[in-house]
């Protein structure tokens, strides 16, 4: 089966580059100029440079091209999914879409693969999640990730299609769980990066992450989702990671919150958009959400770090 990469980012450059030792692979990017760049140099200097693209991975800027492929990988901004999958409905009709995106889209309030069955309902949605950074995929570095999708048979057949000798996928058809894990983690990244830009502590940073955690699985629960997979790769496995390193864009503009330093506006950060839509989803479910609130504040700038912290440790005391 071939395998068609929709996003020419860091990440969809990544992926594109460690399925090619599977087989070939169709790399789309959305500008025509930066699709020939690509092309003559074989690398993506603009996104992932220093990472030469093997020569079974062919670029190109013709949606019906790549959509030609049997499995789809979407790899966009989450904010951006809805309106490239409403622009090309008809050529991805029916396909394989494999979100690789962690968020919640701040128009509709769903997940990526609630987002594809929306707006493609003919098509099989699945996501890919887990602990993964771009360059550690590129370079061919182990991981272990999370393919969700409803269906298990179509499932099986993905993960097996998607699985290389140092990417290992555990499957699952908790997709609720799964898109939640991931998005979620960003937004508990950002309030980690705060506390270590603040200059707050590594033990500061733990309890965060913990407190964090118990927040992303009441929340998940509460929309549906099973607590094993929060536990999993796409929920704690990915919060370790995002959390406790530099490679994390979310971690490093919380880093520079709390710093009170500048963060390049160009970067992508999930977790601000989807901070905003989980406070606001869990004023309907009636769930507390005391590090999302937080963080919405200090990225609106309603809340200085130290009010937000003194707010925190100031709340009730509880059992665990």
């Amino acid at each position: 089966m071939s395998i068609g990469v929709l996003g020419a980012g860091a990440f969809g450059t990544a992926l594109a580059v460690a399925l090619a030792r599977n087989g070939a692979v169709t790399l789309w990017a959305r500008d025509a100029g930066h699709a020939i760049e690509m092309r003559d140099s074989r690398c993506n200097t603009r996104r992932l440079p220093g990472v030469e693209l093997p020569q079974n991975v062919s670029v190109t800027a013709e949606i019906e091209k790549a959509a030609a492929a049997d499995l789809l990988l979407l790899a966009m901004p989450m904010q951006q999914m809805a309106g490239f999958l409403a622009k090309h409905r008809v050529a991805l009709a029916g396909r394989q879409l494999v979100a690789c995106s962690k968020g919640i889209d701040l128009g509709t309030g769903l997940g990526p693969t609630a987002l594809i069955a929306t707006e493609c309902p003919t098509a099989t949605p699945a996501m890919l999640t887990g602990p993964s950074f771009a360059a550690d995929i590129a370079r061919g570095l182990p991981t272990a990730l999370t393919l969700a999708c409803a269906s298990d048979t179509a499932g099986e057949a993905m993960q097996t299609q998607l699985s290389t000798p140092v990417l290992r996928l555990y499957r699952t058809t908790d997709t609720t769980g799964a898109e939640l894990g991931g998005a979620l983690k960003n937004v508990v990244a950002i309030a980690a990066g705060v506390v270590i830009g603040a200059g707050l502590g590594d033990s500061a940073r733990a309890a965060l992450m913990t407190r964090g955690f118990a927040e992303m699985t009441r929340f998940a629960t509460a929309r549906g989702a099973q607590a094993d997979t929060l536990a999993g790769l796409s929920g704690l496995g990915d919060l370790v990671l995002t959390c406790t390193s530099a490679q994390s864009r979310n971690f490093r503009f919380g880093q520079a919150l709390g710093a009170g330093t500048g963060f390049d506006a160009n970067t992508t950060v999930e977790g601000v958009a989807t901070s905003k839509a989980v406070s606001a989803l869990a004023k309907t479910l009636g769930v507390d959400m005391p590090i999302a609130s937080m963080v919405t504040a200090l990225v609106d700038h309603h809340i200085t770090v130290a009010e937000a912290t003194r707010a925190l440790l100031s709340r009730p005391l509880k059992q665990e």
